[in-house]
């Protein structure tokens, strides 16, 4: 005799599918936080790439299988929204390591690297509040992890206003400081990813508690 989660598809599986997404954004932060702290070496942007690239295969595959499965974990809308926002991340890290690759010789010693330690905290914080999707939605451990991506949000805006007085003070290259707003920018803008997916967890799980 069948159940009907054999005759319909496994509807946890999606559990893994945006566990594995998670990991990527980790990934991800974590070839952010190495190409900046070593100095030493040209920086590439292959394990961007890859990041990147593993992403959009895993929102397409958890797309996929939302037409194909008929009983899922979660809501579909949930799912897709969550995946949706987790494939900002890897997307937006990229997007600063294309630019800074490209103006490093303009940024001089201008240091990003405390900036990209914040997105590799947010995003293992992030991770757990993903997982704890499967582990029984414990409203009081995510909320507490919600508050703990705020926090580091917030110190992010900190660090993000902190530099533009020197930048701006310094009128020897303007070109300089505009190139470094940019890329401040987009660094807060990866935090803000991680708030984002943040978010859809915790609206998740208070839906279903």
């Amino acid at each position: 005799m069948f159940s009907l989660q054999t005759i319909f598809g496994s509807g946890d599986k999606f559990y893994g599918l945006l566990e594995a997404s998670a990991d990527t954004a980790c990934e991800s932060a974590t070839a952010l936080v190495r190409m900046l702290t070593d100095r030493t070496t040209a920086p590439a942007l292959d394990a961007f790439a890859v990041a990147h690239q593993r992403e959009k295969d895993l929102a397409a595959q958890i797309s996929e299988e939302l037409v194909d499965t008929f009983v899922t974990a979660l809501d579909r809308e949930d799912i897709e929204a969550l995946s949706s926002a987790l494939y900002k991340v890897p997307k937006t890290v990229q997007k600063f390591a294309e630019r800074y690759i490209m103006l490093g010789d303009r940024l001089g010693s201008i240091n990003f690297l405390p900036r990209a330690e914040l997105i590799q905290r947010a995003t293992t914080v992030m991770k757990e509040m993903v997982v704890e999707l499967r582990n029984g939605m414990n409203i009081s451990r995510v909320r507490k992890l919600q508050e703990r991506l705020q926090a580091i949000e917030s110190e992010a805006d900190r660090l993000l206003l902190e530099p533009y007085g020197a930048l701006y003070l310094d009128n020897s290259d303007p070109l300089r400081a505009v190139l470094a707003k940019d890329l401040y920018e987009v660094l807060e803008k990866a935090v803000d990813t991680c708030r984002d997916v943040g978010n859809v967890v915790y609206e998740i799980v208070l839906k279903n508690s």
